[in-house]
């Protein structure tokens, strides 16, 4: 028995059945059919640097070799996972040698090009401003964050979307029909397992493929893939869920954005879909504490004594009765009556408190526990509102002397705020009747 072989490891599934031709190509019609930007710029040859933004799996490396085919062009590919400086100049020398003897361009092309530091997404750009390569890169994050402003001005991104139903079961079909696939093994699958392999590939053919490869090893030739089968490969979970990537913030954008629409079946949605993703608990219950101050404060602040309850049970007990406690703190915060008035009076107390600097507190308000501080007049004049009729020191200002009173909070008239709102009123009345009163607020 030979200990290694020579024959060569067969390929997986997907990558015998990348496309070769742009026919062949599944999904992205959005940017590919006729009379679409991509589309258009192959037919008039006017080639670009471009970023493809995606999810995993959804044929961004196969388009960009399409492209190098289509176009005639030399292609050369790097990871920016296993790459360095290093490799990019060797790309630089392999472009120039391809222009040098055979007058051909090249389109260099860099897998997680996000995960480049600045200093090695800066070493392309001359390179892309003398027309060395076409560079086109691929992320699954937003460029926006990601990438340099330098290198996105010089490329044109395109949105690379999920595979929908009607795509996946195009690629299902060829799967099991074509030579490259698994045609020889001559293996059918059940309606209802079809489905269920369709909804766990989540729009991502790669995993669509690595699936249906996976319950074909464990079959004879002409066998059948039934839903027993795949329930056994697929285990609990079956969403896509990148923690920490731009499905994870989409999602919890999404379900914020819900608990302020005051829809609480759609949080509970989102909620859900994070949990089924393997979002951590925890993780959610500290952000549910922080929509209860931005979007509901004092309208009912009861959200944030529940919210806080909801964290701590999570904490405690885990799963399942954490998450059912937080789901009903969702579900209260989407019910509640909505303010953001303490938010909106925080970012602008902030605000001033950054552009004003240093202001002195005013003497009336500073402690004065020694003589020294006394003889120099700190806490001259202050008035103790508790001495004061309706313990409210009317007319008092209480804001630096080079800085006019502000009014940061301004309550809705919606939930407790209503009635909180009637006593600022109340209060503001008092204020203007008062001989006492230092300076009107602004």
């Amino acid at each position: 028995m030979q200990l290694f072989s020579s024959e060569p490891i067969a390929q997986p599934l997907a990558a015998r059945l990348r496309a070769s031709t742009l026919d062949e190509y599944v999904g992205q019609q959005h940017i590919l059919a006729a009379g679409k930007p991509l589309r258009e710029a192959l037919q008039q040859g006017a080639l670009h640097s471009m970023i493809f933004w995606g999810p995993p799996g959804v044929g961004k490396t196969t388009l960009a070799r399409l492209l190098a085919q289509v176009s005639d062009a030399h292609f050369i590919t790097l990871s920016a996972v296993l790459s360095g400086v290093k490799e990019i100049r060797e790309a630089v020398q392999e472009a120039k040698q391809q222009a040098a003897q055979y007058r051909r361009r090249t389109i260099l092309f860099v897998d997680e090009v996000h995960r480049f530091n600045k200093g090695q997404q800066d070493a392309f750009l001359p390179y892309v401003e003398d027309g060395t390569f076409i560079f086109i890169g691929a992320t699954t994050e937003n460029p926006s964050f990601e990438l340099n402003n330098a290198l996105l001005s010089r490329a044109r991104v395109y949105v690379l979307q999920s595979l929908d139903e009607a795509a996946l079961q195009l690629l299902l079909e060829r799967a099991l029909s074509d030579s490259r696939g698994l045609a020889e093994r001559q293996l059918t699958i059940e309606d209802e397992a079809q489905t269920l392999l369709i909804r766990a590939a989540d729009g991502d053919g790669r995993r669509l493929l690595n699936l249906l490869e996976n319950a074909a090893d464990l079959l004879e030739d002409g066998g059948c893939i039934d839903v027993e089968l795949l329930g056994n490969i697929l285990g609990d979970s079956m969403r896509r869920f990148d923690k920490g990537g731009e499905a994870f913030y989409d999602q919890i954008s999404a379900l914020h954005k819900s608990v302020r629409g005051s829809n609480p079946d759609a949080a509970l949605y989102w909620y859900t879909r994070m949990l089924d993703g393997g979002c951590d608990p925890l993780y959610i219950a500290r952000r549910v504490v922080r929509m209860a101050s931005e979007d509901i404060g004092n309208a009912d602040p009861r959200a944030l004594t529940l919210c806080l309850s909801a964290w701590d049970v999570q904490e405690r007990l885990g799963s399942p009765e954490g998450e059912l406690a937080v789901a009903q703190a969702i579900t209260y915060l989407a019910c509640a009556p909505k303010s953001n008035a303490v938010y909106m009076a925080y970012k602008a107390a902030r605000q001033d408190a950054q552009s004003f600097g240093s202001l002195e507190v005013p003497l009336h308000l500073r402690n004065a526990p020694t003589k020294l501080m006394k003889q120099l007049g700190y806490g001259d004049e202050y008035r103790y509102a508790h001495d004061e009729p309706d313990a409210y020191a009317a007319g008092e200002d209480y804001f630096p002397e080079a800085l006019a009173p502000r009014q940061y909070y301004q309550p809705p008239a919606r939930g407790l705020e209503i009635k909180i709102g009637e006593k600022l009123q109340h209060l503001k009345s008092l204020d203007q009747r008062s001989s006492r009163q230092r300076r009107a607020p602004q």
